[in-house]
């Protein structure tokens, strides 16, 4: 019986728990990718905002805002409600080279919070005599 009941009170607290994981989202999120359309940050987020839509049952709004390096795109970012509804691809360029940079008018460190990795990239810059055909 103390089984059952200890069962039952860890059902309820997993439905408790569950209810308040499932009132976010309770509208459109806007992706900013800040980068122009077809390039390789696009892509990819192209592809996640179709598996964010089928997981979280709501549209998500891509909207590519190029310019500056990508600043111009993360600062449209740091000015939106901190709700949880903006969102943007961060990487490398625009999160660490531009603050590192230039001055800008949003903090990269304290203004943004890192939700998920998304992916890695290696980079492999080969000797002139490595090539093949040569």
């Amino acid at each position: 019986m103390r089984r059952l009941s200890l069962a039952l009170a860890f059902a309820a607290l997993v439905g408790i728990a569950g209810a308040d994981a499932q009132s976010y989202p309770t509208r459109p999120i806007t992706l900013i990718i800040p980068f122009p359309a077809g390039g390789s940050t696009d892509a990819i987020g192209r592809i996640v905002t179709e598996r964010m839509r089928a997981s979280l049952g709501q549209p998500v709004i891509i909207e590519n805002v190029g310019g500056a390096g990508g600043s111009i795109g993360v600062g449209r970012v740091a000015r939106a409600a901190p709700d949880g509804y903006t969102l943007d691809i961060g990487q490398w360029d625009t999160h660490v080279a531009n603050g590192a940079t230039y001055p800008l008018s949003y903090d990269v460190l304290k203004d943004f919070e890192p939700v998920a990795l998304i992916s890695q990239q290696s980079v492999a810059d080969p000797r002139p005599e490595d090539h093949a055909g040569r």
